[in-house]
């Protein structure tokens, strides 16, 4: 089987690569050099010509990284980013036909709901990352339009030692810095790298399709996620920071939106189609990686 992946040098890229490979598929990257890989600029609408010749499904990973602070130009970089290039590579996928495209989302659709318990089923919420979440589906609509069978990973914070926000949030933990941020209480879904990658791949092999929630059964508050991480790295995690400090130091939205913000979310249609977690609690997944 080939595999096109954008975003194939990221931290989930790079490792659906490696795992596509070791059972004998073909990953394809996509990246804007095109060095050892099909090029593309979603900004100007290019992809190269036959880039999904022969290719049998596409996961569509790339994107803007989403890091405060979230300034007009930033925001609009992180919309356009998603936007384009879904656009782009759904346009292409409508005119092949592969036999699946997952494009890459996140449970910021949701927005901050509290304690209730979010499922694929749940309607949008509010806030920048959820209109960004919301655009960023709407974009893969030619796929749809074509009949090919289109996945939204509506994924979790995805956690390893090698990237995304796991190094940065234990750098305050080992300097004995960290502790509960804005009470504690919000609920935070994560899920391991491992089973990130093979929530793809069994989306590639099943038949699921819309919306699938990619957050592993163990979802933590706040409070419980920092005292289970200081415990890994055997720190202490008794400093807590304040709401408005947190705002100060990212700026409201971006503090609202990535951290105080609480998505309790259960991953419904994985369960539902046979898939269980390999790392179902936070301690097995910081353990793991």
């Amino acid at each position: 089987m080939k595999v096109l992946i954008t975003g194939v040098s990221g931290m989930i890229g790079s490792a659906l690569a490696a795992a596509l490979r070791e059972r004998g598929d073909i990953p394809i990257g996509v990246s804007r050099s095109g060095k050892g890989s099909v090029g593309w600029d979603p900004a100007r609408g290019v992809l190269d010509s036959g880039a999904l010749d022969g290719v049998d499904a596409v996961v569509h990973l790339a994107g803007k990284r989403i890091f405060p602070p979230f300034t007009s130009g930033r925001r609009k970089a992180i919309l356009d980013s998603r936007v384009d290039g879904t656009r782009l590579i759904a346009d292409a996928v409508a005119a092949h036909r592969p036999s699946v495209f997952i494009s890459g989302s996140a449970i910021g659709y949701y927005g901050s709901r509290g304690d209730e318990v979010l499922t694929e089923s749940s309607a949008p919420g509010t806030g920048f990352l959820a209109d960004v979440t919301v655009a960023w589906e709407a974009a893969a609509q030619a796929a749809i339009d074509a009949g090919v069978r289109t996945v939204f990973l509506r994924s979790g914070l995805v956690l390893h030692r090698s990237g995304g926000l796991l190094p940065l949030l234990s750098i305050p933990v080992k300097l004995g810095l960290a502790g509960p941020i804005g009470g504690g209480r919000q609920w935070w879904s994560w899920t391991s790298l491992e089973d990130e990658v093979r929530a793809i791949l069994h989306c590639i092999d099943g038949d699921l399709s819309g919306p699938v929630n990619v957050a592993a059964p163990g979802v933590v508050r706040n409070r419980a996620f920092f005292e289970t991480l200081a415990k890994h790295l055997r720190r202490p995690a008794i400093l807590p920071l304040p709401a408005f400090a947190i705002r100060l130091i990212l700026g409201r939205t971006a503090a609202d939106d990535l951290v105080l913000t609480s998505q309790k979310v259960s991953s419904q249609a994985l369960a539902d189609s046979g898939f269980e977690f390999r790392h179902p609690s936070l301690a097995e997944a910081l353990a793991a990686g």
